[in-house]
């Protein structure tokens, strides 16, 4: 536990218009937090009755502990442990995440090594009726295979819980040789499950045989059911982002959000981001095709059956890593880093923007991992890692 005064401060480092539809000027204010030196791969998540949730991964010497917050009274609380261990798998752009449904029931997840391969690991699941105890880790899937598990995404579905996961289950050639090393032996795919609040599996389904390989997945509840946003692989190399839809307990097939037809012979480690109001939902997402880096938004108003023509909100030099949050269901809340800096935007579905702003400048280096964005009761919050001071730092964005 950290050394320093539980004292907490806010800095407020700036005043912006972001909003293009009543320029209502806001504030980003750095707000301390308990996390040591040496941590990372943070999460952010708001369950339903508004409760945020800040979770990452701290490191001593050889051990990994999953630690957990909650704000409450305008200051995070002291961190619990989740889970701890020395085989872990932990990575820069394929981080942890833990999640409540609003009902005091808690679900987690950490990767953890299965094999000697570079890539070859579970997903471990945990879960708990307080966010206090927590139970002993199992594995997500069981098909048993040493290889690549991860990319995972957790939402609420009612009192249940829905998770989408990448499986490289179909990645193993034979018994002794895997898809260690991302070399196309075989494709990986998109599974989705449904857990219920003490992780027993209620359905478990394959969504797409062939996907990215390590494009971070993203998900949603929207009216008509779950969705699933993630980077699509066709065998030309085409890796634009599909989305699958449950609709009246069948999955749709893979359709294009968008057709980018950017052709990258290799993973671009650039997932999607999405949020649902009801039926309405917005997805932001990195593009390079024809070689012009981009960040764009696309609305539907549907759950996903049709999509508005897509946005692009960035500034003209993007690297990706977005995050999203639907302020209503017309505009949305974009995140992304533009060079070495994260920055924020407003964006309405009929076009429309506010200005960007950098809410702190990281590095385009992997230990700066993916910023993450989540909706607070009277604002946002912002996660990242600061490569300078190699911890984590939180952000209140306030209008």
């Amino acid at each position: 536990m950290c050394n320093f005064s539980r004292a907490f401060f806010v800095i407020m480092i700036g005043f912006v218009v972001i909003s293009c539809t009543n320029h209502r000027p806001i504030q980003v204010e750095v707000v301390s937090n308990l996390v040591q030196p040496g941590s990372g791969e943070p999460w952010l998540f708001t369950n339903p009755r508004g409760h945020v949730l800040f979770s990452w991964i701290e490191r001593q010497d050889t051990l990994n502990f999953f630690k957990l917050a909650v704000w409450q009274d305008n200051a995070w609380t002291e961190p619990r442990v989740m889970a701890s261990g020395t085989d872990w798998f932990v990575n820069w752009a394929d981080y942890p995440i833990a999640i409540s449904n609003g009902h005091d029931n808690y679900i987690a997840h950490f990767l953890k090594k299965s094999g000697e391969g570079i890539f070859e690991y579970d997903v471990s699941v945990i879960t708990s009726p307080d966010g206090k105890t927590w139970s002993t880790p199992f594995t997500l899937h069981d098909d048993g295979k040493e290889a690549e598990h991860g990319f995972v995404s957790w939402i609420p579905y009612g009192e249940n819980f829905f998770v989408s996961w990448l499986d490289g289950r179909n990645t193993v050639i034979d018994d002794t040789t895997s898809h260690a090393d991302h070399d196309h032996h075989g494709e990986m795919s998109l599974r989705a499950a449904v857990l219920n609040t003490d992780g027993k599996k209620l359905d478990e389904w394959e969504l797409d045989i062939c996907t990215c390989d390590c494009c971070q997945t993203t998900s949603a509840i929207t009216s008509n059911g779950p969705v699933v946003i993630y980077r699509d692989r066709s065998d030309e190399e085409v890796r634009d982002i599909s989305i699958v839809r449950l609709i009246d307990k069948q999955w749709t097939k893979p359709k294009p959000v968008y057709q980018d037809n950017w052709e990258i012979n290799g993973c671009p480690v650039n997932g999607p981001r999405c949020e649902a109001i009801n039926n309405a939902l917005a997805i932001a997402w990195f593009t390079m095709a024809d070689n012009v880096p981009a960040v764009k938004v696309i609305f539907s108003a549907d759950g996903g059956e049709t999509f508005d023509e897509p946005i692009r909100i960035d500034d003209g030099d993007p690297n990706g890593r977005v995050d999203l949050v639907m302020l209503d269901e017309n505009t949305a809340l974009v995140s992304w880093m533009e060079g070495s800096q994260i920055r924020i935007v407003s964006v309405n579905k009929n076009g429309s923007k506010g200005k960007s702003i950098v809410v702190a400048s990281s590095s385009q280096a992997r230990a700066s991992g993916f910023p993450q964005l989540t909706k607070t009761k009277d604002g946002a919050m912002m996660a990242w890692t600061d490569e300078e001071s190699k911890s984590i730092k939180t952000a209140l964005i306030k209008w």
